[in-house]
Formats: structure tokens, sequence, C-alpha cells
């Protein structure tokens, strides 16, 4: 291309944009590889006795130490949010009594999983990227390679196991502490009985329900980790160029659980009946 041809504003923004796409297209099949290689290695290496156990305990233990606080802390004023302006629409329509019900369900089906996934991508996976990251700057990642050590199944595998089972737990918490504040707020602010508001939660919720937020739970978990784990294992530039990688990671890994999330949820509606009371 001629240097009169690359100063044409139009020609370079085309070309930009072409290269961003194959980038993108690289990038995803990429974290598809790696994603396909830690979930193999975890069954693998499990059958074969070869797991990790002690890393994958250490790193549930760490992905919990920096995640149970703010998870907790962002699910209060999460249910305190939902109930006040659910409880306040419910009250001009009349109905207050079914409060519960939609308190519970929204908090069970979108805000659990919503939360946890926010964690796990904010807190649990710039941790695990910079940590990546600053094995691959410091040329470790490269010493294992060359000491016959995949590593994907020393360092990517036992933080994915995890992550996941993590992800799960983190979930209940959010759940029962967003739903918990909820019922305090309508039955401690007197606008409904506690057994009207239980009530309505059971009749209209189901098990598939649980399931569902379980199910997306241990999906963000696997997404925001691979994507972290991809980014650190392709971390250059010393300490910016970590820096530059968690920031990518966090960025991708919300876009790509907010896809996933939408996805999921349109299945759900789709495919499993809704209880009517």
């Amino acid at each position: 291309m001629s240097a009169s041809t690359r100063s044409v504003p139009g020609v370079a923004l085309v070309s930009d944009l072409k290269g961003r796409a194959q980038t993108g297209i690289t990038t995803t099949g990429a974290m598809i590889i790696l994603a396909v290689e830690a979930t193999r290695a975890i069954f693998v290496d499990i059958v074969k006795r070869k797991f990790s156990w002690q890393e994958a305990l250490f790193q549930a233990w760490f992905m919990t130490k920096v995640s149970l606080l703010p998870t907790i802390l962002v699910a209060i004023p999460f249910g305190v949010i939902v109930s006040v302006q659910i409880g306040g629409i419910a009250n001009q329509i009349g109905a207050i009594s079914f409060s519960g019900a939609v308190n519970g369900i929204g908090v069970l089906r979108q805000g659990a999983p919503l939360v946890t996934s926010l964690m796990i991508a904010g807190a649990v996976g710039s941790a695990l990227c910079s940590d990546i990251g600053a094995r691959t700057v410091r040329e470790e990642v490269d010493a294992l390679r060359v000491m016959g050590i995949n590593p994907v199944n020393r360092l990517v595998a036992p933080r994915l196991f995890a992550a996941i089972v993590v992800a799960l737990l983190l979930n209940v918490i959010v759940a029962v502490t967003a739903i918990a504040t909820g019922y305090f707020l309508n039955v401690g602010g007197g606008n409904v009985s506690s057994g009207t508001y239980l009530n309505s939660f059971i009749s209209f919720s189901q098990v598939t329900d649980l399931l569902l937020a379980e199910m997306k739970a241990a999906i963000f978990g696997f997404i925001a980790t691979i994507v972290a784990a991809h980014k650190g294992l392709n971390a250059k530039g010393g300490p910016k160029g970590v820096a530059d990688a968690v920031n990518q990671a966090v960025v991708l890994s919300f876009i790509l659980l907010s896809v996933v999330n939408v996805a999921l949820t349109q299945a759900y509606v789709m495919l499993v009946p809704q209880r009517i009371a």
C-alpha cells in the first residue's frame, strides 16, 4: 500500500478495523483452545491422580479471601435497591403481596449470578491474571516448558477448578444475602407480612431457578478464568504489560459474561415452563 493510500482516513480506518477483527478472531480461537486444554487437563489429571489438589485448594482459599467480603458488601445494597424499586411499583399497582416472588426470583435468576460474575471477573480474574502474567514476564512459564511441565496443567487447570467451585459458593451467598435483605426491608418495614412474602416466593419459584443460577455461576467462573489465564500467559513488556493484560482481561470478561448471561436467560425462558401460582 502506497503512502498516499495510507494517508486516506477512510482506508486507514478500514485497515484498522480489519486488523482488530483478525486479532479478535485469533484471540477467540486461542481462548477456545486454552479452555479445551484446561478442561481436558482437569479430567485427565484427576483420573491419573496427578491433579494438584493442594494448589487448587490454595487458589480456592485465595479467591475466597479476595472476593467474599466485597461480594457480601455488593449483595446487600443490591438487595436494597431491588426491594425498594420493586416494592414501590408493586405498592402503586396494588400487588404488594407478590413482592416476595418478584424480589426472590429476580435475585435468584439474575441478580446473584450477575453479582457473582462481576466479583469473579473483577476481583478473582484480575488477581489471577496478574499472578500468571507476572510469572510469564519473569519467564517462569518458559522455565516450566523447558522442564517439560505443561503450564496449562500446572497453572491454569487448578485455578480453573478452584474458580468454578468458588463461583458456585459465592452465588449461593449472594442469593441468600440479597433475598434476606429484601425480606427484612419489606417485612420489617411493615409493607407485607412474613407469611405473605414467603408464600408468594414459594408459589412462583422453582428448583430450576436455583439450577439456572448455579449453572450461570459455573459458566461465568469458567469464562472469567479462561480469559484471565489467556491474557496472563500472553503478557509482554514487563510490569506495564501485566497491567495492560489485567485491564484487557477484566473488560473482555465483563463483555463476554453480559452476552452469555442474556443468552442463557433467554434460553431458560423459552425452554423451561414457568410456574403459575
